[in-house]
């Protein structure tokens, strides 16, 4: 497999805060990646370097050998942890609009989601509750046809009794050969669907690997991950 994400000694900095040094790892394409650390580890700041949204920092950064921006937006699709929804729009509005801006948005299939998912059509964003709003969200990300998803604590206000259904919706309408980037804290949930994982703590690097290979001893990835971050790297 060839890497489509490939990141070379990438440090970021808010004023004297470090809040990435001298990261470097690969992404392979066709995985599905989990980004796991704590709170502060510094995982949202490289996925907004991976979507173009931040754009002073060192190192190299490359998706599909092109610096992010402009050029690779055609081929990843991002959720943020946080709303993007205009209070007035409906389920339908935002639907449309992104079937707008985006050529490779399958809206059939958006609509047929939101019956899936039990989303009313017309009811507005700001009256939906943050669980319905991820719902909606994730719904305008994984009916695009991208290259590269990633997804930033896509299921971090859906109930748990939700949450299996949630993730099982995800996999099925990831398009074949695709690669998957998942940034989350519930890592007992969605171990079971993860090829390999990126563990960051502090801005640093601690550990890549395959779930085959980490869960070999008979650990859980849950497991693995405490013990990473039960020491030093406590927060």
């Amino acid at each position: 497999m060839s890497a489509i994400v490939k990141i070379n000694n990438l440090t970021k900095s808010y004023g004297s805060r470090k809040v990435l040094e001298n990261v470097s790892y690969e992404l392979e394409e066709g995985q599905i990646i989990g980004l796991l650390g704590p709170n502060g580890s510094g995982k949202t700041s490289m996925i907004k370097i991976l979507v173009g949204l931040i754009n002073d920092y060192s190192g190299d950064v490359t998706i599909d050998g092109l610096k992010p921006g402009a050029k690779t937006k055609s081929m990843v699709a991002y959720l943020p942890e946080k709303t993007y929804l205009a209070s007035w729009m409906t389920a339908d509005d935002a639907v449309n609009y992104i079937a707008d801006f985006y050529d490779d948005f399958d809206k059939k299939k958006a609509m047929e989601m939101l019956d899936l998912f039990q989303l009313p059509h017309k009811q507005k964003a700001r009256t939906m509750s943050k669980g319905q709003q991820e719902k909606l969200q994730l719904i305008l990300v994984m009916c695009r046809n991208a290259r590269l998803y990633i997804l930033d604590e896509p299921m971090g206000g859906v109930d748990p009794a939700a949450r299996d259904f949630i993730l099982d919706a995800i996999i099925k309408n990831r398009p074949e050969g695709s690669t998957l980037l998942m940034s989350t804290h519930l890592i007992h949930d969605i171990e079971g669907v993860l090829d390999s994982i990126v563990m960051i703590g502090r801005g640093k690097l601690l550990m890549q690997d395959s779930v085959e290979h980490l869960t070999s001893a008979g650990k859980t990835v849950n497991e693995v991950f405490k013990e990473v971050f039960a020491s030093d790297w406590q927060f």
